[in-house]
């Protein structure tokens, strides 16, 4: 287990140099909170498993500068909570490459990425160019069909 962590926080680390952030123990404990997770997650539980150890300020800063980096991507919940999943490889900070569908559960409000979804084919009027491209599907997560 310890040999596990340490292996994830060696990829951590190259992947704050790759992206010319400091390597710190806050952004350390984020990209590794982050990563435990199945479904996104909201700065609020952030906050809450991360406890005193890193400010609500500088959290909301990892998280931005993250975003900004292409290291996370923000989706909003049916509340309107920004949640964070981690981006594909291939995002960078010029442009993220998380077009995929977002699934939200309708009863536990958690934020799925499922990247093996096919999106549907857009096609643009003239003149217009696609920048981002955000589809949601809500029903209800496998664990809340398990409860009910």
């Amino acid at each position: 287990m310890a040999n596990e962590k340490t292996e994830k926080n060696k990829d951590f680390t190259e992947l704050l140099r790759e992206n010319g952030l400091k390597v710190t123990s806050p952004r350390l404990r984020v990209l590794n909170e982050i990563t435990q997770k199945e479904a996104a997650i909201s700065q609020p539980d952030l906050e809450k498993i991360i406890g005193k150890d890193i400010d609500r300020v500088t959290l909301y800063r990892i998280l931005s500068s993250f975003e900004e980096k292409g290291i996370v991507h923000k989706i909003f919940d049916l509340n309107g909570t920004a949640t964070y999943a981690m981006c594909t490889s291939n995002c960078t900070e010029n442009h993220h490459h998380d077009q995929h569908v977002h699934f939200i559960c309708s009863v536990c409000n958690s934020v799925y990425c499922l990247d093996e979804v096919s999106l549907p084919k857009i096609t643009l009027p003239p003149h217009f160019a696609l920048h981002s491209l955000a589809i949601n599907a809500v029903g209800l997560c496998a664990n809340c069909q398990k409860e009910n």
